[in-house]
Parts: structure tokens; sequence; C-alpha cells
């Protein structure tokens, strides 16, 4: 079912809504490799096209060179980001205030530079005609008088000088005001476009977040499935030797021939005449698939093949097996008949509530969708996570059977 829609590129609505989180999570980043795999390969095709047709350009010794991060990535950084990043209204504030300052400053200089020019004139016309006074009058005149008026003139200057500074200073702060309310208002102009630019940089920056996540998700998930893997090739090896030292073994009905457990990296490849689980909402044709494929099988049995497996039900919906689970406690499970696909939905009651889990049915083989490790029946499947969790992040073991309600057997249209 998996490589059916790796090769479609589309999962129905009906198989969607069977998936857990996690599931989904694992089945969009196998879609997402799927898409940059074809991608590559259309690339690499033209390119070799333009080889062949286009004539090589003259290489000149300009180049371009990124920083990177520790992830090999181009490194990119996002104002606001880091805990001492102000925020960018801020920094527009603070920005325009060292401008409008700067201006003030320039302004006030040019005043000041002016005020000062005008005192010096009328001083020094003061002092000259003070000297053209003191040569007419009388030199019999007290040295005294003279100091006198020397003093008073200097103190009038020193009066005039304080005066001109504050009005430079005042002069300065309402220019520095006005520069920035001017710089104020083209900004509200402008906000329009900025609100786009943000409202796209947070969502480069949310994706870039939730591709971060699922790359890690993917990567935890294989390197526990390979873990998981070679625990079952380990447990297969003993139970091998122990009927080769003389284990005593029980008589079992023929049954389909066994596939060993695998697990694999390498692409996914379309194959002809294998049969997928496909999404079907009629029950007649899932109970019709129960009796010719799966029965035969006797893959709801246990493993001595004498009766029904405790937990296993019929073709109950989602919430007939929460209902089911709701009376037991944490760790409790059952596999029922999927209402919805030809295949099976592992149903489990944890700590925070209840989890499913799409049980892919394809060419005889039983494993959790978006998993890599194949069973021959629900049995093995069952028996392994009773060991194993059922995901990486999580603890979830099959610890204790869900089985029916006295006097009522939800699986008894899937036999009669």
């Amino acid at each position: 079912m998996l490589q059916q829609i790796l090769t479609n590129m589309f999962i129905e609505p009906e198989l969607l809504a069977e998936l857990n989180e996690e599931q989904k999570q694992v089945l969009f980043f196998k879609m997402r490799e799927e898409q940059v795999r074809r991608w590559r390969e259309r690339e690499t095709g033209l390119e070799k096209e333009e080889a062949g047709t286009v004539k090589p350009r003259k290489v000149s010794g300009k180049t371009v060179s990124w920083l990177k991060g520790s992830d090999n990535d181009v490194w990119v950084w996002l104002m606001g980001e880091h805990p001492d990043d102000k925020p960018y209204d801020q920094i527009c504030d603070e920005i325009m205030a060292e401008r409008a300052a700067n201006q003030a400053q320039k302004e006030a200089k040019e005043f000041r530079a002016k005020k000062e020019a005008e005192i010096e004139k009328r001083f020094s016309g003061l002092y000259v005609e003070q000297e053209e006074t003191d040569r007419q009058k009388q030199a019999c005149k007290a040295a005294a008088l003279e100091q006198n008026k020397q003093v008073e003139l200097k103190r009038y200057e020193a009066e005039e000088r304080r005066k001109a500074e504050e009005e430079v200073r005042r002069l300065e702060d309402k220019r520095a005001q006005q520069i920035f309310m001017d710089l104020k208002e083209v900004q509200h102009q402008g906000k329009g476009q900025d609100k786009e630019e943000k409202a796209w940089q947070d969502s480069l920056r949310k994706s870039k977040v939730a591709d971060q996540r699922r790359r890690s998700l993917a990567k935890q998930t294989r390197e526990d499935n390979r873990r998981r893997s070679l625990k079952a090739l380990e447990r297969g090896r003993v139970a091998a030797m122990t009927k080769a030292f003389g284990g005593q073994t029980t008589a079992l009905p023929p049954k389909a021939k066994p596939r060993k457990l695998t697990l694999t990296n390498e692409p996914i490849d379309q194959r002809p005449n294998m049969r997928h689980s496909v999404s079907s909402s009629n029950r007649e044709e899932i109970i019709r698939w129960f009796r010719e494929q799966q029965l035969p099988l006797r893959v709801c049995f246990q493993q001595d093949q004498t009766c029904i497996a405790p937990w296993f039900h019929g073709i109950i919906s989602l919430q007939e097996a929460e209902d089911f689970l709701g009376s037991v406690s944490p760790g409790g499970f059952l596999v029922r008949v999927s209402e919805r696909i030809l295949g099976y939905v592992l149903s489990y009651r944890s700590q925070e509530g209840f989890k499913h889990f799409l049980i892919d049915a394809a060419d005889n083989c039983y494993m959790l969708l978006g998993d890599q490790i194949k069973f021959t029946s629900l049995e093995e499947l069952v028996e392994y996570h009773k060991d194993e969790p059922l995901t990486a992040s999580g603890g979830e073991r099959l610890l204790m059977a869900c089985g029916q309600k006295p006097g009522n057997l939800d699986y008894s249209e899937l036999f009669t």
C-alpha cells in the first residue's frame, strides 16, 4: 500500500483517516523524499540534454561562497530568534532617532557658528566705539571706572552667549523631534509592504522548523526500525537452534510460505502483479476479501492454530474499539478489521488516551504503515511488539489483550 501511494503520489481520504499522527508524519516524509528523488532525476536529464546541444560557457574567475551552519546548509539569520534580538519596531525607532539626532546636531552646529559670528561682530564694534570714546575723553578719568566698564561689558557678553547657546539647544531638540516624526510617517506608509514580507519570513521560518522536525523523526524511526529488525532476526535464529537440538513442535495446518523479516532503505519500485490494500467503504467487499484471502492464511488464530486470538475483533468502528479499551488499563490492545480499507487496525490504550495504527496487509505480509519490518501473520506482529515499542518516540508495548464481550462475538459475520 505504501508503494502504491508513493507511485501515485496520492492517498485517499478514507485511508488517511485511519492513520495516527506519527504515521502521517512518516508518510509525509517519504512522499517528500520521493518528490526530491524525481526532481533530481529530471534535473539530471535536463543537464545531460543541455550539455549535448549547448556550448559550454566560459567560466569567469569570479565566484560566490556562502557561509554554512552546523547542518551544512546555508547559514541564515532570522531577526527575532535570538533572545538578545530587539523587536523590529524598536530597531527602526532607534535608527530613526539616531538619524534625527545626527541631522539636528549638524544643523545646530551651523546655527551655533552663525550666532558666534554675530556676537563677535557685535561686541568687536562696541569695543571699537569704547576705545574711540576713551580717546576723546579727558585723560584724567580714573582707571577704576574704565575697568568697571570692561567687566560689565564682559558680563553682558557672557549673558548673550548663554542665551544663544540655550536657543541653539532648544532648536536642536525641536529639529530632532521633527525629523523623527517625518521618518516615522514614512515608515507607517511602507508598513503595508512590510507586513507581507514579515508574514513570508514567518512562514519560511515555520516551514524550516517543521522540515527539521520531520527529518529528525524519520531518522529516529529508521534507526529504531533497524534495531528492532536485528532483534527480530536474532529471535528467529534462537528458535531455529531450539528446533535443531530436539525441541518439540506442534503440527500446524498448511499455511502460506513464511516470509523473513526484511528491512530496506532502497527506493521503492512498483512490481508487476503485486496486490495492494485498497480503500473501500463496502462492508460486503471487506467480508469477501477476508474470507477469500485472509481466512485461508489463518492470520487471526493463535500460534498453535487451535482457536482465534483473544485480541482479534471483527469489523468495528473506531468508537467501538475505544469503548472496548475504555474498561482496560494502559497497555491494553486489540486488532480489528478496518471498516474503510482492506486491512487491519491496531487500537492501543495509552496513558494519554487511545492510539490507532493502520496495518498494511499487502502481498500476504503484515506491517505497520510507515514501518519497514514485515511479519507473516498478525500473531507474529503482536508477539514482536510485546517486547518492542510501537513507535520510536513512545513506549507503547502490547501488555493486555482486550477480548470479546460475553455473549456477543463481533467477528461472527467474517466466518459464517
